[in-house]
């Protein structure tokens, strides 16, 4: 339930009032605005607690039910949209970013290559894989910490804020060494004791839904992260599995405007996984942009046919140029903004990082 508090109540009565309701034993989440007002939410167990007696407490106006689950991650306590910063990226507020590069760091020469041809064509971070989650034991399994530092490297070399995905919690402090974003893989949208860690740090989280996850189970997946303290989500719809074989997962581009609906977080998307099959990428990046998506993820790596994984899915250099460029078309005629191209210098590598316009598209 949602405590609303009075006009008048400012921030010393609100955490006065959070002291207040741990006394008495609630677990009580942040102070934010609800309606104009300083608001508290009482996010766990309240059996016992008489109604009346938090209606009478100070500076109280009103008590509000939650009507759905997710109490952190919904628009009935967070009515304002999250803006979530990487790196001096900005996620949610109005332009698009684009996360782009490889599957896996195979080489530095690879992810130097792809960080350069990305960056040039205007990607704001860059993706790259060091642990990879693979269905085959004997498939490419990553570089793991040499991984890590070479896509740091490269990100730092380029100006782009980097993001990789962390499968185990005994990785955290390895990988919030070296990343700017963690991500939270498909398979591992459900493994709580992960989400409880991540919400112990503070570090910007990419939740991808599950295989078959609903809204609200990715929804309370976010749940878990928020109520451990962190609050610098962004949710990424990635395709799910359905009965239609032709592609690798069926994109569900209808998560983007529900999912805004529905939560606060940003929402982005993955065309690669969400359709594994290189010629659909580009198609479903431009719908998802005009879907209202807050960015891409795309998988772009200097010459895909030799890729040590996921290569089907993954665009050429000349292909993510072209959609880049089709997208600063596509953008402003639904009002977002897409970052132009970059120069690049002598050596080819792209010189300081252009930032984003933001317009609003709320």
């Amino acid at each position: 339930m949602i405590l609303v508090m009075k006009p008048e109540a400012h921030m010393d009565d609100a955490l006065a009032l959070r002291t207040r309701l741990g006394w008495m034993g609630l677990e009580v989440g942040p102070v934010v605005p609800h309606d104009g007002r300083l608001s508290l939410a009482i996010v766990g167990r309240f059996e016992g607690v008489q109604w009346e007696a938090l209606t009478a407490l100070p500076r109280v106006e009103r008590v509000v039910p939650f009507t759905r689950p997710f109490k952190l991650a919904g628009r009935e306590l967070n009515t304002e949209r999250a803006v979530v910063e990487v790196g001096g990226v900005t996620i949610g507020g109005g332009g698009l970013v684009v996360m782009a590069g490889p599957c896996s760091v195979e080489s530095e020469e690879q992810i130097h290559d792809a960080a350069a041809l990305v960056a040039a064509a205007g990607a704001t971070m860059l993706r790259g894989g060091a642990f990879k989650p693979r269905t085959s034991p004997y498939d490419f399994q990553g570089l793991g910490e040499e991984g890590l530092r070479m896509l740091c490297d490269a990100g730092r070399a380029h100006g782009l804020p980097v993001v990789s995905e962390i499968m185990d919690l005994d990785h955290l402090d390895l990988m919030c060494q070296y990343c700017d974003m963690l991500q939270v893989g498909a398979r591992n949208m459900q493994s709580f004791s992960l989400l409880k860690g991540l919400g112990r740090i503070d570090k910007p989280v990419l939740l991808k839904r599950g295989l078959s996850a609903t809204y609200q189970e990715l929804l309370m997946s976010a749940e878990y992260i928020l109520a451990g303290g962190n609050h610098r989500i962004v949710l990424c719809e990635r395709g799910i599995r359905t009965f239609e074989t032709f592609s690798r997962n069926t994109l569900d581009l209808a998560a983007v405007p529900i999912l805004k609906e529905l939560s606060h977080l940003p929402v982005i998307v993955d065309p690669s996984h969400g359709t594994g099959l290189r010629r659909m990428v580009t198609p479903m990046a431009r719908a998802a942009v005009a879907a209202g998506a807050d960015g891409l993820m795309i998988e772009v790596h200097p010459d895909p046919d030799r890729a040590l994984s996921d290569g089907q899915q993954t665009l050429t250099p000349g292909q993510f140029a072209e959609l880049m460029a089709s997208l600063r078309i596509i953008g402003p005629a639904v009002g977002v903004a897409v970052a132009p191209v970059r120069p690049t210098d002598r050596s080819g590598g792209a010189s300081t990082p252009t930032q984003s316009l933001i317009v609003d598209v709320s």
